[in-house]
């Protein structure tokens, strides 16, 4: 008679092992195992060694590394030899960036949630959104979440998308207006290429963005943008509140704490910049 799954084992008998949850679609694990074969070697390696690393058949090996080489994963140095890709560096540091960011800022949001009363947002881009990754709210706010952590959000829409889309160049927004079609969502919603480029243009001089019940009605935010140690904008700090209460005297305090968590993240803040500030 088998022991119920509640029942430990007879003595003398093992417990079986307990199984790695595998992905569901086997390319993609001999993908991962590819990959971890090339992190365990610091020199390119080539096709017939990962082929016994991994025990596929070279062929196999072959056809999933070409793909990775496409997707920039892998490269290539030269004929059958291959190392990790910079693209994984890339996503490497994105994540990284998300983490750090989220965990320097906890603190000064809650203390500018406390000062305005009002919820303050953490959002960071992906593609041609934003996602919230992190929020100071209380009840005290009398706002309604709508999107929560982990929502998103057009960036045309918002004060802090406005922000990264002002940090590329006109032919990325352009590109971008093409992508999305400049879909609204309230009568105050940017649809229209030419007033985008315009409103960005703004937030370039200004060095804040505004979402003007463009997202929700009833809803307005500022946003004030967060760096990274290399200075590349990695996520934007904004305050939203009902529109009737809204008001630009909490932007010296918001730029502040967007600056001091910019500092914790390595930025060096050019000091008759941020007197002039």
């Amino acid at each position: 008679m088998r022991p119920s799954p509640d029942q430990p084992a007879p003595r003398g008998l093992a417990a079986p092992p307990i199984a790695s949850p595998k992905p569901a679609i086997q390319v993609i694990e001999r993908m991962n195992a590819l990959l971890d074969a090339l992190a365990q070697q610091s020199e390119p390696v080539s096709l017939k060694s990962l082929s016994t690393t991994t025990g596929l058949h070279a062929s196999t090996a072959h056809r999933i590394l070409n793909d990775l080489v496409l997707a920039r994963m892998v490269d290539r140095t030269e004929p059958g030899l291959y190392q990790l890709g910079l693209r994984l560096l890339e996503l490497g540091n994105l994540v990284k960036a998300r983490l750090n960011v989220r965990d320097a800022a906890a603190v000064p949001m809650r203390e500018l949630h406390r000062l305005t009363g009002e919820t303050i947002n953490l959002s960071v881009r992906q593609g041609d959104e934003i996602v919230y990754i992190e929020r100071a709210v209380s009840e005290r706010s009398g706002m309604q979440v709508v999107r929560a952590i982990g929502g998103r959000a057009p960036l045309h829409l918002t004060s802090t998308g406005k922000l990264f889309l002002a940090a590329d160049d006109t032919k990325a927004v352009r590109s971008y207006a093409m992508r999305t079609g400049l879909a609204g969502q309230t009568r105050n919603s940017i649809t229209d290429q030419h007033r985008l480029e315009k409103e960005l243009e703004e937030v370039r001089q200004r060095g804040f963005a505004r979402d003007n019940e463009e997202l929700e009605l009833g809803v307005r935010c500022i946003a004030s943008a967060i760096r990274d140690d290399a200075g590349r904008l990695v996520a934007g700090l904004s305050i939203s509140a009902p529109a009737d209460r809204a008001n630009d005297g909490w932007l010296m305090a918001l730029e502040q704490t967007a600056r001091e968590i910019s500092i914790a993240l390595g930025y060096e803040i050019d000091e008759p910049a941020a007197r002039k500030a």
